[in-house]
């Protein structure tokens, strides 16, 4: 894996499309001396994605990619890694699925933030899947991103119980919180 090179931190970037919660936690982190990381990209499919108020609050360079075409998207994000130094890359709510040569280019150097146990419940409405099987537990993975969707090596996993008076919303309430937790603390194991 990446070793810090004296006290230097890691050049990174975060992908997002949504809310940017989970950027927001990881960028309070990275201010933290302990943290292996600097936070020096946010990376969005789109305009629309609210985290990005979060890279502006905190004066990081953001780029909006268009993904169209797939392709020449990943193509001109490449360029913009390059240039800017990024060494590793946390996904955190992107809702696109990388391509296996872009992965090549970053192999086990990119991170994602899953809210199921992995393996189960890959892909999308992972809550509402928990909640109709009527599992005990629902929770979140950290894991290695590979080119099968949510299958890479996990760092770290948080279980949440499920109520009886839990719905999709609470339950995803209740995962995000620890989300904010264990990426933090994904990075710290990854690093150390």
């Amino acid at each position: 894996m990446i070793k810090l090179i004296g006290s230097k931190k890691i050049k990174t970037a975060v992908f997002i499309s949504g809310t940017g919660s989970n950027l927001n936690s990881l960028i309070k982190f990275s201010k933290n001396k302990r943290s292996p990381i600097s936070i020096d990209l946010v990376v969005s499919n789109s305009r629309k994605s609210k985290g990005l108020k979060y890279a502006d609050q905190f004066k990081i360079k953001k780029k909006i990619f268009n993904f169209n075409n797939v392709r020449n998207a990943e193509r001109k994000i490449l360029i913009q890694l390059n240039k800017d130094k990024i060494k590793f890359i946390c996904l955190a709510g992107f809702m696109k699925i990388l391509s296996k040569d872009f992965i090549k280019n970053f192999k086990g150097k990119i991170i994602n933030i899953h809210p199921s146990l992995l393996p189960k419940y890959k892909g999308l409405n992972t809550h509402q899947r928990a909640i109709k099987n009527k599992d005990k537990f629902a929770g979140c993975s950290v894991h290695y991103v590979t080119e099968k969707l949510d299958s890479g090596k996990i760092i770290i996993q948080k279980k949440v119980k499920i109520t009886n008076s839990d719905n999709s919303n609470s339950l995803a309430k209740k995962v995000l919180r620890q989300e904010h937790k264990i990426y933090p603390q994904s990075i710290i194991k990854i690093f150390n």
